[in-house]
C-alpha cells in the first residue's frame, strides 16, 4: 500500500468529525448545546450517527459505482449491482430505531471493506485507497459502538 494522497486523506479525516462528535456527545450529552448554532438539537450523540452514517454509506456506494465506470465486462457489472447495496442496507435496515440503526450501519461498514479490496486488487481503485478505508473505518465503526451502547 502507497502513502495516501494529502487531499483525500484530510477530506477523509474530516468527514470523520460528525462520526467523533456523535460519539463525544453520547457519552457527553451535556455538550451537544455547543453545536446547536450548527445542528438541529435532535442531531447530536447517538441520532447525529445515524442520520450521518446512512449519508455516508449511500456516499460509499457512489463510490463503487465509480469503481465499476474504471472497469468493463463482468467486474464492471459486479461493481455497479454491489454499488446498489449500501443504500438499499441503510434504507431498510437503518432508518429505524437509533440503536439496532447503529449497529447495522456498522455492518454496512465493515461489508463494504471486501467490496473496495477487490476493487483496489482489481485496479479500479487506486493503490493507496485500501489505507484509506481502512483508517476512516476503524474510527466509524469505533464511534458507532460507543452511540450503540449509548443508545
Amino acid at each position: 500500500m502507497t502513502r495516501i494522497p494529502t487531499t483525500p486523506l484530510l477530506l477523509g479525516l474530516a468527514g470523520l468529525i460528525p462520526f467523533i462528535w456523535g460519539a463525544i456527545t453520547s457519552i457527553r450529552p451535556d455538550l451537544a448545546s455547543l453545536s446547536s448554532v450548527i445542528l438541529p438539537r435532535r442531531l447530536n450523540g447517538p441520532v447525529l450517527m445515524q442520520v450521518y452514517g446512512l449519508t455516508i454509506l449511500s456516499f460509499m456506494a457512489g463510490v463503487i459505482w465509480g469503481f465499476a465506470a474504471r472497469t468493463d465486462g463482468r467486474k464492471a457489472t459486479l461493481f455497479y449491482a454491489l454499488s446498489v447495496l449500501p443504500p438499499i442496507w441503510g434504507f431498510l435496515t437503518a432508518s429505524g430505531p437509533t440503536e439496532p440503526a447503529l449497529y447495522a450501519l456498522i455492518a454496512g461498514f465493515v461489508v463494504l471493506l471486501p467490496i473496495d479490496w477487490s476493487a483496489a486488487r482489481n485496479g479500479a481503485a487506486p493503490s493507496w485507497w485500501m489505507s484509506l478505508r481502512l483508517l476512516l473505518t476503524a474510527v466509524v465503526v469505533i464511534c458507532l459502538i460507543v452511540g450503540g451502547l449509548a443508545a
